[in-house]
């Protein structure tokens, strides 16, 4: 008996451990930009140590102008003005490089980080994206990573400049008022405080936000790409009602953070200008007794300013790296998760494969959808070349059974070979590259004809691409549009009609040249013009390939060498159509079922007909 799942908490001592693993991690990616980042410190450390030189020629300023008061040399003080201007264009521009070095430094980053992320979702299986939305996943790509960004271009350098000026600022304040100094620096432990507790509340609130932001865009995702669904059932209020609840959760989740962040300013501002104010009060007593001059006390006030800017700068770059932490978290999740098909260390090899298909004793659950399983106990061979059409009634598994062959799930039990090879012990990209699919719902790409055919076999020449679409009888109405193969078909082609995106699809495969060929339901949302133009096509297609055809017009596949008959997951009937339908059984009842529909289909267009006729 397996013990009950228990809730797992973190505990306070885990969580900082978790945070620099995540820390490291990010680290990882900016180790090729290591030159940029150490060019940018470099400006960093001129910048801001010229920036610490400035409050103490104020000082001196102050002390030319007030203490030399009657005397007509302006001598000192233009010197000290053109130092100042000095320091200020060299400030400048240090700071400039060192905000485009580090920036730049991020932007790779973020970059590289996103061309991970997705190059490592299309290595997830489609098990996985069953149990995802793509809105979620989209998210994190966009969302998620931008926060990621925001921190190692920005923030980054923030933390950089900051960081010498708060050390610089409180040597300097030592250096001009050891007293002021302690008065000042009394408030910083509040303020770390302060950060560290809000900070982590922040953090887990923004991680809320995040997923919130995800699962509302999950929701609008699925509503766009589905609009004629939602608005032939009149269903825009209920999809505007299933949006705007995940936007309101997401924004009372950001209202919180508001709340937090708000609280965290106001408690900094007032550490920070009250410890400002007790400083310029015992300045001042300093000032009157003749302990320092005028222009010490604004030197240390300035010194002390821009430590309170500093550490006020320090909160909120801490905040940002908790929101990125929140959001490297959910990245790193998806660049933890594995495939559930794994790659054989040593696969063997698939160069010209024959396409033999063997089933040995397969078996096959999806394991999330109850105890039954969906495939049971299938045995049977497919010679190279042969065309095998699967029958069978809704729900008896034939669209899994094919699924099997590219690999898009794992056997549960048994083997399924090609040319005597388990797949399992084939590379994944080797197997693939020798499956054709042209499934019921054609997906193309929102780019060009010829750039959705080519997708088949990049490297093909413009001539093979126009042969493809000859032998897919897509090339007549390629031409006939006015920027000919150049004409873009829209998100999913939906500016083309339903037997252009499959007359298009088939040259997609028939470049793409596969050995074994899968047709799921290829026609079967067609007029019958296109079905016979796309039907024609897929003839073509099927010469000298291992072929599995699933029909839902039984009549398409009655020239198919072998039909096997599915039923609740098992072969109940295997031969060709005549010895089929001689021997009765499934395959005849769902063949003369379907013949008397069509009849009776017929027979109800001709009745308007002939009222018409009478009247």
């Amino acid at each position: 008996m397996l013990p009950a799942r228990s809730t797992r908490t973190v505990s306070p001592a885990a969580r900082p451990r978790r945070d620099f693993s995540q820390l490291r991690r990010l680290a990882q990616f900016a180790r090729p930009y290591v030159p940029l980042l150490a060019l940018g410190i470099v400006c960093t450390l001129f910048s801001s140590g010229l920036n610490l030189v400035f409050p103490g020629l104020f000082g001196r300023l102050i002390d030319a102008s007030f203490l030399r008061v009657g005397n007509t040399d302006t001598g000192p003080l233009d010197r000290i003005v053109l130092l100042l201007l000095g320091i200020f264009a060299l400030s400048a521009a240090f700071g400039a490089a060192q905000s485009y070095l580090l920036s730049r430094m991020g932007a790779s980053v973020v970059a590289d980080l996103r061309r991970a992320l997705f190059s490592h979702l299309l290595t997830l299986s489609p098990r996985f994206f069953a149990a995802h939305k793509t809105g979620d996943l989209t998210s994190r790509l966009t969302a998620d990573v931008g926060t990621v960004q925001g921190v190692v271009s920005t923030a980054l350098a923030q933390l950089f400049s900051q960081a010498v000026t708060l050390v610089g600022g409180v040597v300097l304040l030592f250096v001009t008022s050891a007293r002021l100094s302690v008065v000042t620096l009394a408030v910083i432990p509040l303020v770390i405080g302060t950060a560290i507790t809000i900070g982590r509340r922040i953090r887990r609130v923004s991680r809320q936000v995040q997923d919130a932001i995800a699962a509302a865009n999950a929701n609008a995702e699925e509503a766009i790409s589905g609009v004629r669904v939602v608005q032939s059932f009149t269903a825009e209020d209920q999809e505007r009602e299933r949006y705007g609840a995940g936007i309101l959760v997401s924004f009372r989740a950001a209202l919180q953070r508001a709340q937090l962040q708000a609280l965290m300013a106001g408690v900094m501002s007032f550490l920070t200008f009250g410890a400002l104010a007790v400083v310029l009060w015992y300045g001042g007593r300093q000032v009157l007794s003749g302990a320092i001059t005028p222009g010490h006390l604004v030197s240390f006030l300035f010194y002390a300013l821009q430590v309170g800017i500093t550490v006020a700068s320090l909160t909120g770059i801490f905040n940002q790296f908790q929101e990125a932490l929140g959001a490297s978290g959910r990245i790193f999740e998806l660049l933890d998760t594995r495939s559930d098909l794994p790659e054989a260390s040593r696969p063997a090899a698939l160069q010209q494969p024959e396409g033999r298909v063997a089933f040995r004793d397969v078996s096959f659950d999806y394991g999330d959808r109850g105890d039954a399983p969906i495939l049971s106990g299938l045995d049977f061979e497919v010679p190279a070349g042969q065309v095998v059409a699967l029958v069978g009634p809704s729900g008896a598994g034939k669209s899994t059974l094919v699924g099997l062959i590219p690999r898009f799930y794992d056997v549960t039990q048994g083997q399924l070979l090609i040319d005597g090879t388990d797949v399992r012990e084939l590379a994944l990209h080797d197997l693939r590259a020798h499956v054709g699919l042209v499934p019921q719902e054609t997906l193309l790409f929102s780019g060009t004809i010829h750039e959705n055919i080519l997708y088949g076999r990049p490297g093909a020449s413009d001539a093979e691409v126009q042969q493809a679409a000859r032998a897919a009888n897509a090339h007549d109405f390629i031409v006939g549009f006015p920027d000919g193969y150049q004409t873009v078909v829209g998100e999913r082609g939906v500016k083309l009609s339903g037997g252009q995106r499959q007359r298009v699809a088939i040259a997609r495969a028939l470049l793409k040249n596969p050995r074994i060929l899968i047709l799921d339901e290829a026609t079967s949302a067609l007029d019958s013009e296109s079905e016979a133009l796309v039907q024609d096509a897929l003839e073509r297609l099927m010469v000298g390939r291992t072929t599995f055809v699933i029909a839902h017009r039984l009549s398409t596949i009655r020239t198919a060498g072998r039909i096997l008959v599915l039923e609740a997951g098992r072969i109940i009937q295997d031969g060709t159509h005549e010895t089929l339908m001689a021997s009765g059984g499934l395959y005849r009842e769902l063949y003369e079922m379907q013949f008397r529909r069509q009849a009776e289909g017929a027979a109800e267009l001709d009745r308007p007909a002939a009222s018409l006729t009478g009247v």
